[in-house]
């Protein structure tokens, strides 16, 4: 494939005019005090079908030749992709297909097939989903369109890094999600042809993270483990295109763990009124885990906002916990009456809120008298926690955990 240049994103640029939205670039009080210096968010998660993913899609069907749109376009995807080459190919009056897996969350495909897409659910793992579409497309003549692995694709994400230098000339550090590299490659190679003084930083879910071994090999690697609940940069492999620009141009790539992405989320919500799926939130993971590395003015890339509520649900829960917000007792008491009373006394003085409480009775550990309780309360923060548990063993009870 030919080599993709600036001037292949400056047209991409002017192509998307009037089709993708030029996301705005939001200020961070509490990241610029943990930073020590100016924070700002670029809200994709605000983009067109929520994602990046849009300006890709159209830019690669845009390019098709009039054949290739009269046999259709095909994809595979869990969500954002699929979003985006179904709005793409809608507004350019192409037909769609778009394969996704049996368990996608039902919002993603409800709203893939509003944009216009025929949705077909195969497989279990998107893999088998990719396997399906791409012999869909030999068998049809439709034209497969890769989320990542392709020039025009990474070409489209690239206008993102022009819109971000326009924005924020005085940036020095962008901080984006890498999953298969098409965003990271574009917005690399786009930056630092223009200003090479700035850096570019990508972050990948520890559970999923196939470039740092890739970039140390020197060539693609795949992983076979795969776990993370990030599922937008949930890739096993460099696709091989992107992999060679972000070999060269994007100057490091960090992992932050499944803690740090949900308190990312919960803190894109509280602190920047932001709804942001856990890949978009990678970026901002990154910055609570090293505050003080990054140098500044600081642009974190809030890549999409696609998050099923049940997974949202899930992932506060989660990232409350990691915050400290909530705390979770096991703890044995004499099983008498007002012996529960006594006990939820002791957390109303230590002003924590009970959210749930539970009985054993029938574990054989237990003495005759005794019944064990699972509590839940809702805290301050890791200092509270402690004062909580100080609390309880002052008061005589044995908290096991």
């Amino acid at each position: 494939m030919a080599a993709i240049t600036v001037d292949d994103v400056r047209a991409a640029h002017k192509l998307l005019s009037g089709v993708s939205r030029a996301t705005p670039l939001e200020g961070s009080r509490y990241l610029s005090g943990l930073v020590g210096s100016p924070v700002h968010l670029k809200c994709e998660n605000l983009q067109r079908t929520g994602s990046f993913k849009i300006r890709g899609a159209y830019v690669r069907i845009s390019g098709l030749s009039p054949q290739e749109r009269e046999a259709g376009v095909v994809a595979a995807s869990a969500g954002n992709h699929a979003q985006g080459v179904a709005l793409a190919a809608s507004l350019l009056g192409v037909r769609s297909t778009v394969y996704m897996p049996v368990g996608a969350p039902l919002p993603k495909v409800a709203a893939t097939r509003e944009y216009g897409a025929e949705v077909r659910l195969h497989g279990q793992v998107v893999d088998e989903t990719l396997a399906a579409a791409q012999e869909y497309a030999r068998e049809t003549g439709a034209v497969f369109i890769h989320p990542f692995d392709h020039p025009d694709i990474i070409a489209g994400q690239g206008t993102l890094g022009l819109e971000i230098l326009e924005q924020c000339p005085e940036v020095r550090s962008i901080v984006l999600g890498i999953g298969g590299g098409g965003l990271a490659a574009g917005v690399a190679l786009a930056v630092k042809t223009l200003r090479p003084d700035v850096k570019v930083i990508g972050v990948q879910a520890a559970g999923a993270a196939c470039y740092p071994p890739s970039l140390e090999a020197g060539h693609p690697v795949a992983i076979e483990s795969l776990t993370t609940m990030a599922d937008g940069i949930k890739v096993g492999r460099p696709g091989d295109v992107p992999f060679r620009i972000v070999h060269e141009l994007v100057d490091e790539v960090r992992t932050v763990t499944e803690d740090e992405l949900s308190s990312a989320l919960l803190l894109c919500l509280e602190r920047a009124k932001q709804v942001v799926e856990p890949a978009g939130a990678s970026p901002v993971a990154a910055l609570l885990s090293h505050p003080e590395t990054f140098e500044g003015p600081v642009v974190a890339v809030l890549s999409g906002g696609n998050v099923d509520p049940l997974l949202m649900q899930r992932v506060l829960r989660h990232g409350m916990a990691a915050a400290g917000r909530y705390l979770s007792l096991r703890l044995r008491l004499t099983d008498r009456p007002g012996a529960l009373a006594t006990l939820l006394g002791v957390l109303s003085e230590a002003d924590a809120n009970v959210l749930d409480v539970g009985h054993v009775r029938l574990d054989p550990r237990l003495g005759l008298t005794e019944v064990e309780v699972e509590i839940q309360v809702e805290a301050k923060g890791p200092e509270h926690c402690a004062e909580v548990s100080a609390a309880l063993r002052a008061a005589g009870y044995y908290v096991i955990a």
